[in-house]
């Protein structure tokens, strides 16, 4: 009985809980978004992307996303279901899989919905790490629906209130990684157009 009380708890009380947060964080931060303009470029032409973005920055998804709707790679653990309900207030589907359960199923998911015209969103390090190291499912998935990667990093910075939130954005065609636009004065550069840079470039030599 106690069990299921917790999960009716964080399954019903969480995802409200949690989408509000998210909307709080984001009218209470002055955000600036770098090297976007690719990205929009690319919506104009009617195309989509594969957005892909690290494990612990998961739930900036409404936050970042520039898209109508994305459909999310999210693992089947009850954790990923809080997290499903969370992003279908912002009116993003979930796609339920991981490496370690149902991955197989969800990729031909990813699959079918990217071919058939829709943006995708994983991350590309996964639950189980290690963390920040990309993996080559987010590869295998764009050669198999010609979508392109669009890494995406978000940071913030309490040091200087004028800059809180920095969105920053990189476009990779196929295999090529060209970061667009550089940090703001006193913000550290995040290491996601960094560890994608090497990920490509280790690809390239094998």
């Amino acid at each position: 009985m106690k069990k299921r009380v917790e999960t009716w708890v964080k399954l019903s009380l969480l995802p409200p809980v949690g989408a509000s947060i998210i909307r709080g964080l984001t009218g209470s931060m002055r955000m600036e978004s770098q090297g976007h303009e690719q990205v929009d470029a690319l919506y104009r032409e009617g195309r989509h992307i594969i957005l892909a973005f690290w494990h612990a920055q998961q739930l900036m998804v409404p936050i970042g996303y520039r898209g109508t709707g994305a459909n999310v790679l999210i693992s089947q653990h009850q954790d990923g279901e809080i997290i499903a309900r969370i992003i279908s207030r912002f009116g993003h589907r979930a796609v339920r899989g991981s490496s370690t359960r149902g991955g197989a199923l969800a990729l031909r998911e990813l699959i079918r919905l990217g071919r058939s015209g829709a943006d995708l969103v994983v991350t590309p390090d996964g639950p189980k790490g290690p963390r920040q190291v990309a993996k080559l499912g987010v590869v295998q998935l764009a050669k198999a629906t010609g979508l392109p990667i669009v890494p995406l990093a978000f940071s913030c910075s309490k040091k200087n209130s004028s800059q809180a939130g920095i969105g920053s954005w990189s476009h990779s065609p196929g295999l090529g990684v060209s970061t667009c636009g550089a940090p703001p004065s006193g913000c550290r550069e995040t290491l996601m157009n960094r560890r994608w840079k090497q990920h490509v470039w280790n690809l390239r030599q094998s």
